[in-house]
C-alpha cells in the first residue's frame, strides 16, 4: 500500500460516507459544522462521533476489509 502524502479531506470523507450509506453499510453519516462526523450503523444503534476525515476513511477501510473477508470465506 502506498502511504498518503496528505491527510484526507472533508470532501473525500464525504464521498466515502455517501457510498457507505447508499450501499447500506451505514444507516446514517452526517458531517457537523464542527467537522465531526455522526455515524450510525443501524437505526436502533447508538450514534458514534468520528472527529476527523481520516476516521471516516479508516471506518470505510474496516468495512471494506470485513466485506472482502466475508466474501472470501463463503467461496
Amino acid at each position: 500500500m502506498i502511504p498518503r502524502s496528505s491527510e484526507p479531506t472533508a470532501a473525500e470523507a464525504s464521498a466515502w460516507a455517501d457510498v457507505l450509506v447508499r450501499r447500506r453499510f451505514l444507516h446514517a453519516a452526517v458531517l457537523t459544522p464542527t467537522g465531526q462526523w455522526l455515524i450510525q450503523d443501524q437505526p436502533e444503534r447508538p450514534v458514534r462521533v468520528l472527529s476527523r476525515p481520516a476516521d471516516v476513511l479508516a471506518l470505510a477501510a474496516t468495512i471494506q476489509h470485513r466485506t472482502r473477508s466475508t466474501r472470501s470465506e463463503s467461496r
